[in-house]
């Protein structure tokens, strides 16, 4: 019945804000809403505040790994290639600010509803929590932007002015986040803002913005990265001891990490906030499609993301003799269960039933086939998920805790007690061991930026943790770590051109050759390098799945995205951000 509802009231918010087009500077003004006349109930802030509700993430935040070192697809996208251009116009640059108009309209008279002042501050709350989203989302990807709060028309001077400073921006984000969190109702409610919802937020942008000041040393602002990190803590640490919420578990580590993905409603216990799906109500996802379908990107998982994962007793991978040449079956033995829940392993059965499933290259071509987010076979082909995907929820925020601890150099072990032991926990690994520490080859391999053992193994924890979540190229980014987007992403191994037997039960049902081999064997899954793979040493070595395309990314210029030319034209005082010249 709630789901039902939420569509309605976000249907009839939709017809109210239409009146808006896609940017100041092209749009029709807000004529359906008259603020005399609708601004009067609490019905009528629930019902224009829902509106907002369509800015939340959707499949993006599986499909955005595909842009990181985490995933090779069957296709490098224009973004990974360095192909990205400066675009004419404001939507397909992103640059458009339709959704800010709506919100300061909302704010600027969500003040003359007749009900009491707490009912108003909470609408409001949720009014600011969305520009706060509104406008981190242009932070990451333009830096400086201008900052308004008002709805302005076309005409107004304030559409022609320079880009605000990201010191501005940032204060400003979080100070409406602070609003949000004071008046925000705290009733939890896995699909609608609440006061935790807003603290998770303010978590996510403190740490991104205290890292990013921190390495992006050209920026000058290394001296307030500390105060971030600070409230990023103080703030995570405030939804974990206030919140009520308890990673999701039912004490079986070799599943619940997989499960909490593909439940159809998402776990209140762990779930902050949460996008809602119901095929009842037509709102599907195509999670199933992406990782078992070929024509939808074919993302394989990399070589360097599986070496993150620890052994079964805790220790780093490269702790195990000859793990860089260990072939599928053997690397994936008595690893941390994430693994084994994250992607196809020996004896994996889809969540419908049925038979024990293969690797499948043709769905990713380097041979890690993603299983988080996958629900049954019901559920197969294009725009049929109906489970929820996952805004904010309790690890995540335990992590952003972590980090920010240790980027100021301040974890200890009350901390790792409080945010790292519960997921390792929940993952059936040994608890975190803070004394002794030492740099892993594998993450000194995978970063540039700093040889700290305990940042280094708390950004294992975030990228094995939150896999395929959407966070791995932001999180490489606010590092400055671009270098690693451009590295050779490497598949399985293979000791040698040949036949294999993946499933364990003593018949071969793999083969790898340069040509297809004559006879064929029956229930053989067969990869042939020739024209499009390689193997690194010839005829055995990593699967290479783009041998002869290169990747780009110029570190004085792809931290952000350029702004489009028609909009500096109509607004000279717009600087192009560093480099983008066409």
């Amino acid at each position: 019945m709630f789901k039902r509802y939420l569509l309605s009231a976000f249907a009839l918010a939709a017809v109210i804000i239409t009146g808006c087009s896609k940017d100041f500077l092209d749009r029709s003004p807000i004529s359906e809403v008259s603020p005399n006349q609708y601004f009067k109930t609490q019905q009528d802030l629930e019902i224009y505040s829902n509106g907002f509700y369509t800015m939340l993430p959707n499949t993006g935040i599986y499909t955005d790994d595909t842009q990181s070192d985490n995933v090779d697809p069957q296709t490098i996208s224009d973004l990974m290639a360095g192909r990205t251009i400066v675009q004419n116009d404001a939507s397909a640059a992103g640059w458009t600010w339709t959704e800010l108009r709506n919100i300061n309209f909302f704010l600027e008279n969500y003040n003359r509803a007749q009900i009491s002042d707490s009912v108003k501050a909470h609408y409001a709350g949720i009014g600011r929590f969305f520009r706060a989203v509104f406008y981190f989302n242009k932070l990451m990807r333009f830096g400086d932007v201008p900052w308004y709060s008002t709805s302005l028309n076309a005409g107004s001077p304030e559409l022609y002015k320079a880009r605000d400073p990201r010191v501005l921006v940032v204060d400003s984000i979080i100070a409406d986040l602070n609003f949000a969190v004071q008046h925000v109702y705290p009733t939890k409610n896995v699909s609608r803002i609440t006061r935790w919802a807003a603290l998770a937020l303010k978590s996510r942008v403190c740490l991104y913005e205290g890292t990013y000041r921190k390495y992006h040393t050209s920026l000058g602002l290394g001296s307030s990265a500390s105060a971030l990190l600070d409230t990023a803590a103080a703030t995570a640490f405030r939804l974990i001891k206030e919140g009520g919420y308890i990673l999701y578990s039912t004490n079986n580590p070799g599943s619940d990490y997989g499960n909490l993905f593909t439940q159809e409603a998402a776990n209140p216990s762990e779930v902050i906030l949460s996008k809602v799906y119901d095929k009842t109500l037509a709102l599907t996802h195509t999670a199933n499609g992406v990782f078992t379908s070929a024509t939808l990107g074919a993302p394989g998982l990399t070589k360097d993301m599986i070496d993150s994962y620890l052994t079964a007793d805790g220790k780093p991978f490269s702790s195990v003799p000859g793990y860089n040449t260990m072939p599928f079956t053997a690397e994936v033995k008595n690893r941390d269960p994430r693994l084994a829940q994250t992607i196809r392993t020996p004896g994996y059965i889809r969540k419908s039933g049925g038979a024990t499933l293969l690797p499948d290259f043709d769905n990713a071509p380097t041979g890690y086939q993603c299983i988080k987010w996958v629900m049954g076979t019901d559920q197969d082909g294009y725009q049929s998920n109906t489970n929820d995907i996952i805004i904010f929820r309790l690890a995540e925020v335990m992590l952003n805790y972590a980090e920010a601890r240790a980027e100021n150099g301040k974890l200890d072990q009350a901390d790792v007690t409080l945010a790292l032991d519960p997921i390792r926990k929940r993952a059936g690994l040994p608890l975190f061991q803070l004394n002794g520490l030492q740099a892993d080859p594998i993450l000194l391999a995978q970063y540039t930026q700093t040889t700290d053992p305990l940042i280094l193994e708390v950004r294992r924890e975030r990228r094995v943790e939150l896999a395929m979540e959407g966070f791995r190229r932001n999180d490489l980014l606010r590092w400055q770590e671009g270098s690693a987007l451009i590295k050779v992403f490497r598949g399985m191994y293979f000791p040698t051109l040949g036949y294999y037997d993946f499933n364990g039960d003593g018949t071969n049902d793999f083969g790898i050759f340069e040509d297809m081999p004559t006879p064929q064997l029956p229930n053989v899954e067969y990869v042939i390098l020739k024209p499009n793979f390689k193997l690194t040493e010839g005829t055995k070595g990593n699967l290479i799945v783009h041998p002869n395309e290169t990747k780009k990314f110029d570190e004085g210029r792809d931290y952000l995205f350029p702004l489009p030319i028609n909009e500096m034209l109509l607004n000279p005082k717009l600087e192009q951000n560093p480099k983008w010249t066409k």
